[in-house]
């Protein structure tokens, strides 16, 4: 029998390619909008200039960083304020949808957010805000962009290493939605067909970068994956990656594409039936193998250490990630698992099915 809570959020997607210039200007018409803030990273200025050809912005701001430090945040949401701003559009990957998050959390101001990678964040209602190396997320509605707008040419351009770090962050949503604390059926569904497009989408993508198609694949499945893991919430994968961004500094998209394997065999043989239908969507005999398959064929980043997580933070990196591990997560983590986990995760080493670490 079924029985399960469900909230699906309310939000407008346009997917084309070639056609972001033409959709921004429509939904700046759409929405009433006069006074428009515009976040870009430095190195996404030229492309920012060109999809807001259309419209008027009084402000392009580029002051972004990882992981959203909250003296950014508190600089940006002063720019808003000054200009009387009443919409952001966001252009870039998740640092810079985090920081228009971190305006419209205290400011209310709708986002139309434009991908320029796989990182799933315009599709989700979480925010993230760091202040003395701790990383604080949570969940408030305001901060969904009301219209998230892809184009798969924006994403062409982008190297392979970092398409490929960004769409296993992608991959990750789907994976940790199918025993995040709100998992249900019709999260798990998108999940799974998440993992589906993106296993296709990142081998096409490898195999030929300019081909528009494995990019519209990947921005398709990262969007699925997204709204999977907004519905089911945070498992243990990304409570994990959370802390370790926050308080190491690390890369977000290369940390989740390292981690994701340990989680991954540390919880599928707790839930095999979920474990299978992983394993089906990769076209694998298991779920772990699809997954390494997939990251063997990719090149995929391999261990922590090579982003700059010594093997000296573990013990602290434990402590701090003890207190948010979910209750509901389908194995039990102790602190020796955890730390066995990490250091596997450390040094590159094969994740062990079934290891009690």
């Amino acid at each position: 029998m079924l029985h399960f809570d469900h909230t699906t959020l309310a939000q407008r997607v346009l997917f084309s390619s070639g056609k972001a210039a033409e959709n921004l200007a429509k939904e700046v018409a759409r929405l009433d909008s006069h006074s428009v803030m515009v976040i870009s990273g430095g190195s996404e200025h030229s492309v920012a200039q060109d999809i807001c050809a259309e419209i008027r912005p009084v402000l392009f701001y580029d002051d972004v960083a990882p992981h959203v430090p909250m003296d950014k945040a508190e600089k940006a949401r002063a720019a808003a304020g000054e200009l009387g701003i009443d919409l952001i559009v966001s252009i870039g990957g998740g640092s810079t949808t985090g920081l228009a998050k971190a305006v419209t959390l205290t400011t209310g101001v709708p986002i139309v957010a434009i991908p320029t990678t796989y990182a799933g964040s315009e599709a989700t209602n979480v925010w993230g805000i760091t202040e003395s190396a701790r990383k604080t997320t949570g969940v408030d509605d305001r901060v969904l962009p009301v219209t998230v707008i892809y184009d798969a040419t924006l994403v062409q351009s982008l190297p392979v290493a970092l398409s490929v770090s960004s769409g296993l962050n992608a991959l990750a949503h789907g994976i940790d939605a199918m025993w995040a604390p709100r998992a249900d059926p019709i999260n798990q569904t998108m999940a799974i067909e998440a993992i589906r497009v993106l296993n296709r989408g990142l081998t096409t993508l490898v195999a030929a970068p300019q081909d528009v198609r494995g990019h519209e694949l990947c921005l398709y499945g990262a969007y699925l994956s997204a709204v999977a893991f907004a519905s089911a919430g945070s498992g243990l994968h990304h409570k994990i990656c959370h802390v370790l961004g926050g308080a190491y500094n690390l890369p977000h998209a290369q940390t989740h594409a390292v981690v994701l394997p340990y989680v991954l065999a540390y919880n599928a043989p707790a839930v095999p039936q979920l474990a299978a239908r992983i394993a089906e969507a990769f076209g694998a005999a298991t779920a772990l193998d699809g997954l390494q398959r997939l990251r063997n064929t990719l090149d995929a980043p391999r261990a922590l250490r090579d982003y700059g997580f010594r093997v000296s933070d573990i013990a602290e990196a434990v402590e701090l990630i003890m207190p948010v591990i979910p209750a509901t997560n389908p194995r039990p983590v102790t602190r020796i698992s955890l730390s066995a986990l990490l250091h596997a995760a450390w040094s590159g080493d094969q994740p062990n099915v079934g290891n009690e670490q």
